[in-house]
């Protein structure tokens, strides 16, 4: 029997699930999240410089400042994964190395994520 589809029907239903495009979608989204983030995080640094402990502790302890630093570390962690997970997936042969990549890659990220999240929240409730 031949088959009267056309090579588009033949295809069609087997493309792109989606993903995709949220996924680039989200890294834009945080990439223009952690500009004005990074901006913050760099003056406040620059601001900084030359200032001893207790004052730099004291400027940390501040709740919009340490809300602003956990805004940084959750949108550049985020965006930090999103962008290796992309580099993994184009490069990395083999689908088991690629896999087990993918999760050292989202526990690392994780792991960074906490570790930085728990240092603000100590500074930020006055260790």
């Amino acid at each position: 029997m031949t088959d009267m589809r056309t090579p588009l029907s033949r295809v069609r239903g087997h493309g792109s699930a989606k993903s995709g495009t949220e996924h680039f979608w989200v890294q834009r989204l945080t990439a223009v999240a952690n500009i004005p983030l990074v901006i913050f995080f760099v003056a406040s640094v620059v601001a900084l410089v030359g200032a001893d402990y207790e004052t730099v502790k004291a400027y940390l302890s501040m709740p919009i400042v340490s809300i602003m630093f956990l805004l940084l570390i959750g949108s550049g962690i985020y965006h930090m994964r999103l962008g290796m997970q992309v580099i993994i997936e184009d490069y990395v042969d083999g689908e088991t190395a690629k896999l087990l990549v993918v999760i050292g890659n989202n526990f690392f990220s994780v792991l960074v994520g906490l570790a930085c999240v728990y240092a603000v929240l100590k500074l930020g409730f006055g260790a």
